[in-house]
């Protein structure tokens, strides 16, 4: 029987973008086998500040029953998948405040040797995916987690072109998630349950 794997999909949406993003992940790594929780870090944003943006407004309501992030979703993950758009090149502040939480759990080792992985999404091609990606990563050496990006591993990598991990290009929100960031989406999935599953097999093998 293969080794039962449990996939934490964390994430921060303002308009949409992202969350389709989230929900295609958890579906794939569910379709790989997975036990899943879709999460979102809480919104930190004024209630003015959303209504001004009636697409981030009509996100809100839309997702008002997904259940927010905790840091039991973190203990419970054997891997974590992290969805944040680029802001300014960086991490939402949404995200971050979830992770700043965690100093408790990171203490106590309880966030180490475990599988993440992360994806994004900005307005423009150049709009910082790549430097979101990393910064996020960043905190994930500091866990002391195994990083598993797409890499180029699949054909389809060679045609959207991102090997730090899904991403896509949403223009001024016009520009919906489409067959190739799906396909990303999926390869991404199926990487991150395959290499966990396999993490998880070995350390039990060890004690």
């Amino acid at each position: 029987m293969p080794t039962s794997v449990n996939v934490a999909v964390i994430y921060y949406s303002s308009t949409g973008t992202i969350s389709t993003i989230a929900k295609a992940i958890a579906k794939d790594a569910e379709n790989a086998g997975a036990q899943v929780r879709l999460r979102k870090a809480a919104e930190l944003a004024p209630q003015a500040a959303i209504d001004s943006n009636p697409a981030w407004a009509e996100h809100a309501r839309a997702t008002a029953g997904i259940t927010e992030v905790s840091p039991d979703d973190m203990v419970w993950a054997d891997a974590v998948v992290f969805g944040t758009p680029t802001r300014y090149g960086n991490v939402t502040a949404q995200l971050k405040q979830f992770l700043d939480t965690l100093g408790g759990l990171w203490q106590a080792g309880k966030l180490a040797d475990k599988v993440y992985s992360g994806f994004t999404a900005s307005s423009t091609t150049h709009g910082g995916q790549e430097s979101t990606l990393l910064a996020l990563y960043n905190t994930i050496y500091h866990f002391g987690g195994i990083l598993i990006p797409p890499g180029y591993t699949d054909p389809s990598k060679f045609v959207d072109g991102n090997p730090y991990g899904t991403s896509h290009v949403s223009g001024q929100g016009d520009i919906p998630v489409g067959e190739q960031t799906l396909t990303a989406a999926r390869v991404q999935a199926e990487r991150v349950v395959k290499f966990t599953r396999a993490v998880k097999a070995g350390l039990a093998a060890e004690n």
